[in-house]
């Protein structure tokens, strides 16, 4: 199966946002505090026409299978952005798809000018934890800018 992989579409926000929401309550971290009840999760597009921000989406065979993007999160240092709402179905995940989403994303952050990208997870997404460490992602030890999420308890950043 070909993966395309393009800029978000208005006509994504409700397909992306049972993703999102599915892949939550897949790994027990639908609660308070994170994307699961962030009202932003219901309107992806939207969110992503703040400037010096880009969102990906990942489709195969014409079906939503990830997406993954940039975002400059309040609060974050200058030339800091955030890798935001990256998020795979399961029949989408060890096909290096995600890798491509994020690859893409750290290539547009460098386009867009920024020279940091921050990401919050949780220990319950150890195979995403490990794809960022990859990546060149090292462990922070609190928090960097105001996301909101507060239930995240593991913080990365990558110098680009």
């Amino acid at each position: 199966m070909s993966v395309t992989i393009r800029p978000i579409q208005e006509t994504d926000n409700q397909a992306l946002a049972t993703l999102i929401r599915r892949v939550f309550r897949e790994f027990k971290i639908d609660r308070p505090g994170t994307v699961y009840t962030d009202p932003t999760t219901d309107n992806l597009f939207g969110l992503f026409r703040q400037p010096g921000s880009v969102y990906f989406v990942a489709e195969e065979s014409g079906e939503i299978v990830g997406g993954c993007g940039i975002y400059p999160t309040d609060g974050l240092p200058a030339g800091c952005a955030e890798l935001v709402k990256f998020y795979l179905s399961a029949n989408a995940r060890g096909k290096g798809i995600g890798n491509r989403l994020m690859q893409q994303s750290i290539t547009q952050a460098r386009k867009l000018g920024y020279s940091q990208l921050y990401l919050e997870s949780f220990p319950e997404l150890a195979k995403a934890v490990g794809m960022y460490e990859k990546a060149g992602f090292k462990p922070l030890p609190h928090a960097l800018g105001n996301s909101g999420h507060f239930a995240c308890n593991i913080w990365m950043l990558k110098e680009l």
